[in-house]
C-alpha cells in the first residue's frame, strides 16, 4: 500500500471517529433527538453557515462520486455516500480516495 493510501485510510478513520466522538457526547447530555440536534446546528448564523457548507460538499462529493464510479466501473467507491451522510464529509472524502487509489 503507498504512503498516499495510508494518509487517506487515516484521515477516513479519524475523520469517522473524531466527529461521532463529539456526536455522541453531545447525545449524551441531550438527549438522543436528531432534531434537537439539527435545531443546535442552527443556533446561530455561523453554525447555519458551516451546516451549509458542509451539505454542498457533501452533495458535490456524492455527484462525483457517483459520477466516477460509473465511468471507471468500480462501484466499492458507492460505499463512502452513506460514509458521508452517516458519518460526514471527513469521512466520506477521505474514504473515497482511498478506495479510488487503489491499483487496478
Amino acid at each position: 500500500m503507498t504512503p498516499l493510501r495510508l494518509i487517506f485510510l487515516a484521515l477516513a478513520i479519524w475523520g469517522a471517529i473524531h466527529p461521532m466522538y463529539w456526536f455522541v457526547t453531545w447525545f449524551q447530555e441531550n438527549g438522543w433527538s436528531i432534531m434537537a440536534m439539527v435545531d443546535a446546528w442552527h443556533v446561530n448564523a455561523a453554525t447555519s453557515g458551516l451546516v451549509w457548507d458542509l451539505t454542498i460538499a457533501a452533495v458535490a462529493l456524492t455527484i462525483f462520486v457517483i459520477a466516477e464510479c460509473v465511468a471507471r466501473k468500480r462501484y466499492i467507491g458507492l460505499i463512502a455516500i452513506p460514509a458521508t451522510f452517516c458519518i460526514g464529509v471527513s469521512c466520506g472524502l477521505p474514504l473515497y480516495l482511498f478506495l479510488r487509489s487503489k491499483p487496478d
